[in-house]
């Protein structure tokens, strides 16, 4: 017993007090202040208050705000302003003349300024400059206004990419702490200098779908006209016909499939210059031009926007048996054939039945790979699969959809390519140019795939350099002088 009593005795200084759960004492969470009642500032204070923090409004009506999140006080702005040391300032430019009678209330506090302007260039200054020429001795730093009230209350913030800007290094450091606690990555852009940047961030317009829509509309506006004059212009010349009503769906029929197989081929067209390249510089480190590096890089896009011309063109199809002009053909044809007693002979053409079964079997496996390459593309689906399936889907299965796409208009019209009656005005069909780019990109592709040749582009991607003597004697001699 002795021995017991003195064994404790020796342990009790190392010892740990051991509490029921629930009852030890936590740490008291950080209080953070924000500015603004709004849809903004209610969005960003749910979402402080489910990661932890206390937050604490400031408003002008303290009785009179609106709803706010539940667990929030709300007091007026030099209560709100004395609790807490980091405050959001969630209101516009024009109501910012309260917070320079509140100077002394805010000496030595962080401000961050989450605000934005309707269009570019309605002030000389920055929103943050100014709001720091207003508070001088509070810390102001720009960041978080790329984050939307509605991507705030839907918590889609893991891994969103946010930019911050200030003067003070250890205000920035707060601030990054906070957002970086809420699932968001964060990005130093530098000095209070930058914040005219971070505030036209988000008045930029899809700005990496710029470039593919640019495509789009350019290849669809061509064949659109080029087919007006093939199709609807030159039958009312040459034949004396009205057919103008084609224009709404027959005529969108035709441009869309060859606008989107242009645009897939597109996607893979980047990839085989690069390769190109690299076989010819025998080197990987080279950089690429700028050109082709903005091409490359929306692909993704150029992707979607050809499954969406894909999905038109499968809806135009399921409804051209439904239009009138159409049907009335049909029952012409049939009150012709009656008035008259005559039958139109029907042969069975076994080459047309494969072609035509063919053409269809092809189409509806072309838009099957189609969506199953847009969802792949998508971040939630994408994220979940390993880079070497990622790498088959979108490399692999992508060529084999532009084959079956491709192969597609080749048997559309496989029998025409060598009938005079085809070149109207001496013009080739659309489909016949839509073939062109594809057809190009198939073969590189092909040739990319020769066993000489993809043995040396595996090394080179794999970081062998082929020797340049030439260049290797240029910067001895440079070096030598």
């Amino acid at each position: 017993m002795t021995v017991t009593g003195s064994t404790s005795e020796e342990m009790r200084p190392e010892s740990v007090i051991l509490h029921p759960l629930g009852t030890a004492a936590a740490p008291e969470p950080d209080l953070l202040c924000i500015f603004g009642t709004g849809d903004l500032g209610r969005s960003l204070g749910l979402r402080l208050l489910q990661s932890g923090y206390r937050v604490v409004y400031g408003s002008r009506r303290p009785h009179s705000c609106g709803p706010l999140p539940q667990g929030a006080q709300v007091m007026s702005h030099a209560a709100a302003a004395h609790s807490a040391s980091l405050i959001f300032i969630c209101v516009h430019r024009e109501h910012y003349d309260f917070l320079e009678k509140m100077t002394h209330h805010l000496q030595g506090k962080v401000l961050v300024d989450l605000s934005n302007n309707l269009k570019k260039g309605i002030y000389p200054e920055a929103n943050a400059t100014y709001l720091q020429r207003l508070v001088p001795g509070a810390a102001v730093v720009k960041g978080l206004n790329t984050l939307s009230a509605w991507a705030l209350q839907n918590g889609l913030l893991a891994g969103k990419q946010v930019y911050l800007c200030g003067d003070s290094a250890e205000a920035k450091q707060a601030v990054a702490v906070m957002a970086t606690k809420l699932g968001l990555t964060v990005l130093d852009r530098g000095s209070l200098s930058a914040a005219r940047e971070l505030e036209d961030f988000p008045l930029r317009l899809f700005p990496e779908w710029r470039l593919p829509l640019s495509v789009a509309v350019g290849l669809t506006a061509f064949f659109f006209f080029y087919l007006l004059l093939r199709d609807v212009i030159y039958a009312y010349v040459e034949q004396d016909k009205d057919i103008s009503y084609r224009i709404m769906v027959s005529l969108g029929n035709k441009v869309f499939p060859i606008v989107s197989l242009i645009m897939l081929s597109l996607c893979y067209l980047p990839g085989v210059i690069a390769a190109v390249l690299q076989l010819y510089r025998g080197t990987k480190y080279k950089r690429f031009p700028d050109w082709l590096d903005r091409w490359m890089v929306c692909r993704k896009q150029m992707g979607l926007l050809a499954l969406g011309f894909a999905f038109l063109h499968a809806i135009y199809t399921f409804i051209i048996p439904i239009r009138y002009a159409v049907r009335h053909k049909l029952i012409s044809r049939v009150v012709d054939e009656m008035k008259n007693n005559k039958t139109t002979p029907f042969y069975f053409d076994d080459t047309e039945a494969w072609g035509t079964d063919s053409f269809y079997l092809l189409g509806i496996l072309g838009l099957l790979l189609y969506v199953l390459l847009g969802l792949t593309s998508l971040p939630s689906v994408g994220g979940s699969l390993s880079w070497r399936e990622f790498s088959f889907i979108q490399s692999k299965l992508g060529h084999l959809t532009l084959f079956i796409c491709t192969s597609h208009g080749y048997i559309y019209g496989w029998n025409k390519f060598l009938s005079p009656s085809t070149y109207k005005w001496y013009t080739p069909p659309g489909y016949m140019l839509c073939l062109i780019v594809p057809s190009v990109v198939l073969v590189l592709k092909l040739l990319l795939l020769l066993p000489c040749v993809d043995r040396t582009l595996t090394r080179i991607r794999q970081g062998w350099e082929r020797s340049q003597p030439s260049e290797e004697t240029g910067e001895v001699k440079a070096t030598n002088l």
